[in-house]
């Protein structure tokens, strides 16, 4: 039997939600699975994404073949990252501790860019409900007149 990691589609019309789930190839869609391993709301920005990392490491591990959505999710939250780790650990190339400490250096980095990425989109979202300014009008300019001349008040002699 095939497993695969895959999205499960919940939420209304134009509004989308995904469970991610490990379930049988033959399954539909938005049928019969095996476990739930996260969720993934795609409407937030950015994208809000919560996986359980040990389960989705051991379905990885026992066999289970994410789809490609799935598998950047994955690859995203380190999941992946995680597994290429271990798999040095079990050839020898390193113990297990500078595997985590890699992998944990590698997690505070992608956390500050998602933090960046949330508050930079804030910014932008708070700009963009901003009420308008009202237009300025332009501030009319006074010509000064010329001075008038004891000449100009007389009559003419003609």
């Amino acid at each position: 039997m095939a497993v695969k990691i895959r999205l499960q589609r919940h939420g209304s019309k134009k509004r989308p939600f995904y469970f991610i789930v490990v379930a049988d190839a033959r399954a539909p869609r938005d049928g019969k699975f095996i476990q739930k391993i996260g969720t993934y709301n795609p409407l937030t920005h950015p994208a809000t994404v919560l996986v359980d990392r040990q389960k989705s490491l051991e379905w990885l591990n026992n066999g289970a073949q994410p789809t490609d959505t799935v598998r950047k999710i994955l690859s995203t939250k380190g999941v992946l990252f995680l597994k290429h780790l271990l798999r040095g650990v079990d050839l020898g190339l390193f113990d297990h501790a500078t595997a985590m400490t890699k992998f944990e250096a590698w997690h505070q980095e992608q956390e500050s860019k998602t933090r960046a990425r949330q508050e930079a989109a804030a910014r932008e979202r708070r700009q963009r409900n901003r009420p308008a300014a009202a237009p300025s009008r332009p501030i009319p300019v006074q010509v000064a007149q010329p001075e008038q001349t004891e000449q100009q008040d007389a009559p003419s002699a003609e």
